[in-house]
């Protein structure tokens, strides 16, 4: 019987969360150490991980390079986390590997996360790719990805999250994420509060490692192309396909670690750049007809969507469809959503074994009116045929994937 590498990760407990290094390195080691035939970039953060990697994986490899993603979760397919020049791996490819990893790993016990991580080092390494765009799971210090000597470093922002994990604090969330900075390697930022900045610029001193912030401030958008916005940055037009203010505040490190890179690497920055238009990152402000798709499950990332919705539609009011797991501040993130929405359907986010706020509970926290479905796909599904409201679909990422499964084809999801 064939191997099946999807149903040998499902059995390893994906909510069991073991922080530290160890067991990753020693995978790593028994597999031959693929990570040592790659260039990574490295982004950790709180928000926008995600889509400045888009943006970097689509620009590097506009120009010529052929790049290797990986990210975390997935929203429908667990090859989702593995792409190649914007590909998920093929079937046949993820179970080769996987089954090599597996018979390298012996008697080892490895977490969902070690595992994976580690086999997309094996993917990549066989696929000669040029450059990894190296996505954190959470954190960075203790997190399996932080096993490799990257090229470049990059933290998108710092705001609270993960905290039972993480920290209470921004200083402690930042020390965090500051733990993959290495000896020497250029790290830069994006937008940070002060309190993690001291933090993050203490460590790159006593590493020596030399920063790059954004050079200029976040840029206005001026007008729209379709879903495209339009903005002048250090002199030059952009178009990008990722609407709102954070998305221009991502594009910031992008276009410094792009130049950074175009004169070490060969190749031409403003080529690179013709790619924004055509950067696709699923369940980021995604239009699937009436419905607006986003995976912000906390206060920092719905104040971006919510900013971003003001922008491209600021007379409308939206029926919101919300869902969240227990661990999550959602009275904060609904009181952005109050801004916006004109009616509510709270359901629960459809991932087993994890605790969620019940839609009762999500109904006392708003005065608008509201109403429940516990069946996810069915609220979604609900929203989608109401025929003169625009919809969002907020909340968490496992309601976001719902949202997607259920209506957009899984090659839309898989290749980027």
């Amino acid at each position: 019987m064939a191997f099946d590498t999807e149903k040998y990760l499902n059995a390893l407990d994906m909510f069991n969360i073991r922080l530290g290094l160890a067991a990753a390195e020693e995978l790593m080691d028994r597999a031959g150490n693929p990570e040592k035939q790659l260039r990574f970039i490295h982004i950790a953060g709180t928000n926008g991980k995600g889509s400045t990697g888009a943006m970097l994986e689509r620009c590097f490899r506009h120009a010529g390079l052929k790049t290797g993603f990986y990210t975390s979760p997935h929203l429908i397919d667990t090859r989702e986390r593995f792409r190649i020049n914007g590909q998920a791996v093929s079937l046949d490819e993820f179970n080769r590997a996987g089954e090599k990893l597996n018979r390298c790993a012996g008697d080892g016990r490895y977490s969902y996360f070690e595992f994976a991580t580690v086999l997309a080092m094996e993917i990549f390494a066989a696929a000669g790719v040029e450059v990894v765009i190296w996505e954190t799971g959470m954190g960075g210090r203790l997190d399996a990805t932080n096993a490799v000597m990257p090229q470049a470093c990059v933290i998108t922002n710092i705001a609270l999250d993960h905290q039972g994990h993480l920290g209470n604090t921004l200083a402690a969330i930042a020390g965090e994420k500051a733990g993959i900075i290495k000896p020497g390697v250029p790290l830069f930022h994006g937008v940070l509060p002060e309190e993690a900045a001291k933090v993050i610029y203490a460590r790159a001193k006593e590493l020596a490692a030399p920063v790059y912030p954004p050079r200029a401030e976040v840029p206005e958008a001026d007008g729209f192309t379709g879903n495209c916005q339009n903005f002048t940055y250090d002199g030059k037009r952009f178009s990008l396909a990722l609407p709102g203010i954070m998305q221009r505040e991502n594009f910031r490190m992008v276009y410094e670690v792009i130049t950074y890179f175009a004169d070490r690497w060969h190749f031409s920055a403003p080529e690179a750049f013709q790619a924004l238009p055509e950067v696709r990152w699923p369940a980021r402000f995604q239009h699937i007809g009436n419905l607006i798709v986003d995976g912000g499950h906390n206060p920092d990332g719905v104040r971006a969507l919510v900013e971003a919705v003001r922008e491209r539609y600021p007379q409308e009011k939206f029926l919101v469809v919300y869902a969240a797991f227990g661990d999550k501040q959602a009275p904060e993130c609904l009181k952005f959503l109050d801004t916006i929405a004109q009616e509510y359907i709270f359901t629960v986010p459809g991932a087993g074994g994890r605790a969620a706020f019940v839609p009762e509970e999500l109904t006392a926290m708003t005065s608008l009116p509201a109403a429940v479905e516990m069946d996810p796909e069915k609220a979604v599904k609900q929203a989608a045929l109401q025929p003169d409201v625009r919809v969002i679909v907020s909340g968490s990422l496992y309601l976001a994937g719902i949202a997607l499964k259920t209506l957009c084809p899984l090659q839309s999801i898989l290749n980027i």
